[in-house]
């Protein structure tokens, strides 16, 4: 992985802003899907479609499992004290559970889309914001 997606899948990651339940929630999240992971009772596996509009931000924030992203349509991103640098279109990225990540902003033209699929703990909060 090349050092700017490497950047971005520390950093990135779905992006709360976009998909959060609270006063970070950008209304861009889109929940397709929501199922229980087969095999394992306390998770659950959660597809949604995101959007993040040209000088909108997404808050550094952790989610209690792995977010996975693919992206629908890319556009330029600046991350606090960084060059803007693209987000191309059918880039993936991974989060981690629990690693902090997002603390960007969308610097493009255009608005930044994505597929987004959470596996996470069922019951806890989806976001966990970083102050």
């Amino acid at each position: 992985m090349n050092r700017m997606l490497a950047t971005i899948a520390l950093c990135f990651g779905l992006m709360p802003g976009a998909f959060g339940a609270d006063e970070h929630d950008l209304s861009t999240r889109h929940e397709v899907k929501r199922a229980d992971l087969s095999g394992a009772p306390n998770m659950e596996v959660i597809t949604s479609i995101a959007e993040v509009a040209a000088g909108q931000e997404v808050p550094r924030h952790s989610h209690h499992g792995l977010e996975s992203l693919y992206v629908l349509q890319g556009s330029m991103v600046q991350f606090p004290g960084k060059e803007p640098q693209m987000l191309a279109t059918g880039t993936t990225i991974f989060s981690l559970r629990d690693v902090p990540h997002g603390g960007f902003k969308v610097v493009g033209e255009s608005a930044l889309k994505l597929l987004v699929v959470h596996v996470v703990d069922k019951g806890k909060p989806l976001f966990e914001w970083v102050k």
